[in-house]
């Protein structure tokens, strides 16, 4: 079952296209990575499953119309932008008071599990945390929320490197239990490598690669060529080549793994590879920037 599933989306502001005819489909009870560089599109794509943008062509989010059943959807939908927005005034415990009486899907006990894991004071107010602070007071609000969507913009920005883990350790733990569905818009992927079930790259607001991580695990192999043998490697029509320390690494689609293990080390591509790789391939065209 598709939880969200477009056909020829589109949207300009201006003269840019920010998206530009996507085509998407996310199954229910997966972690879509959607990656691509600052500009990308990835922002406006969300703000329009969201329902908080206009666009052209058909989608459906939890088999609803995000344009016009907003006010239904996000009963089941919870949202982080890459900017945490809290009243400044508000102190911790009335921000748990007020969510608690708004959302019936939200689970204080689960809330203040998450806090539980900061140095945030239930007595301070928003504008006495710094801005990581309030960026883990924000995902703690939000998880505690019973979704079945969850979307993620950049839900990291600003948090230091072991809260950072702590979260997608979290979200996998806490959180993710194979009935929900998790979107996460991101431009840093080292560490959400283990995280995500299937990747999107987008760029210049099109969807230029779309596959499940058991798809890459399989398809795809990086090789470091000895320089001896680089000719030989090269015949077998890689899709990218970048140098390393005086030999090559080249990234091949669907080739035979004994057949590249006579060139050199063997192995699975990061998500960050890949993304080079693909990016690479797209600078032959026209770049403009979007939202």
């Amino acid at each position: 079952m598709a939880c969200i599933e477009a056909h020829g989306l589109r949207k300009a502001f201006g003269t840019t296209m920010a998206l530009d005819g996507i085509d998407l489909r996310v199954e229910e009870g997966r972690i879509l990575g959607l990656i691509g560089p600052n500009g990308a599109g990835k922002t406006t794509a969300l703000n329009a499953i969201l329902g908080l943008t206009s666009y052209r062509g058909e989608m459906l989010v939890l088999g609803r119309d995000p344009s016009s059943e907003r006010d239904h959807l996000m009963r089941d939908v919870c949202f982080i932008t890459d900017v945490a927005v809290l009243p400044r005034w508000a102190r911790v415990s009335q921000l748990l008071d007020y969510v608690a009486g708004v959302h019936p899907r939200f689970d204080r006990s689960k809330a203040e599990g998450f806090l539980a894991n900061t140095t945030i004071r239930r007595t301070s107010s928003v504008r006495e945390l710094s801005k990581g602070m309030v960026t883990q007071l924000h995902l703690a609000l939000i998880m505690a929320i019973d979704a079945k969507l969850l979307v993620l913009d950049e839900p990291t920005l600003g948090l230091d490197i072991l809260y950072r883990k702590r979260f997608y350790d979290s979200l996998l733990k806490d959180y993710f239990d194979r009935r929900r569905t998790i979107v996460v818009a991101t431009h840093q992927v080292e560490e959400v490598q283990n995280v995500f079930t299937d990747i999107m790259f987008i760029d210049r607001g099109r969807i230029v690669f779309d596959c499940s991580m058991e798809e890459l695990e399989s398809r795809y192999l990086e090789v470091l060529v000895n320089p001896e043998k680089i000719a030989a490697a090269r015949a077998l029509q890689p899709i990218h080549e970048r140098p390393m320390f005086g030999r090559s690494i080249l990234l091949f689609d669907v080739v035979d793994r004994q057949q590249l293990a006579g060139l050199g080390d063997v192995r699975t591509p990061s998500i960050a590879d890949l993304f080079v790789a693909v990016m690479g391939n797209q600078t032959g065209q026209a770049r403009g920037t979007a939202r």
